[in-house]
């Protein structure tokens, strides 16, 4: 046969040099996702020390973890995980919430005592509450709940903070 190569064989022609190109995209890509907005991503608690997993349910609807539960002690100073704009800070059913908007990507936190106010620009490790006491998300008061959205979906928050991991998914 004559003429261009046949679709599969010329896929398979540039799936390595794609892939080489991704991986390297990946390894030099800094930690902040381009869309969140500028400057890099802070724990919101130090240490940052999981008390639990992200674990998102299979269907919108069924049950699941949206987040991470972060250990702190009641009064801990909980800071912004990003630069960003406050859209939400009171009780919501009766705890502290505090929701900032970074561009495509939103951060929400609770149990927080609000220090900041609706409106309010946030630089990344700013200030914006300080863990709430009582019976909180973890049922002892001994942890912040820390979720991260893009659009509606659920990511895991641990993305901003933690090591980098490229994986690479078939074509």
């Amino acid at each position: 046969m004559t003429g261009s190569p046949q679709p599969h064989r010329r896929a398979a022609t540039l799936r390595a040099p794609v892939a080489a190109a991704l991986a390297a995209a990946l390894v030099a890509t800094p930690r902040t996702p381009s869309t969140a907005g500028d400057g890099p991503w802070v724990p919101p608690l130090a240490p940052l020390q999981l008390a639990s997993t992200f674990d998102p349910p299979a269907r919108d609807w069924l049950p699941g973890h949206r987040g991470v539960d972060l250990v702190s002690e009641p009064g801990d100073i909980v800071r912004a995980a990003g630069p960003g704009v406050v859209t939400f800070a009171r009780d919501l059913a009766g705890r502290g919430v505090v929701s900032l908007d970074h561009g495509s990507l939103r951060t929400t936190y609770e149990p927080i005592d609000a220090r900041v106010a609706v409106g309010q620009r946030v630089a990344a490790g700013a200030p914006i509450g300080t863990s709430g006491s009582g019976t909180g998300h973890c049922g002892t008061g001994r942890c912040v709940h820390v979720g991260l959205l893009r659009g509606r979906e659920y990511l895991n928050p641990m993305l901003l903070f933690g090591p980098r991991t490229a994986v690479l998914r078939p074509w």
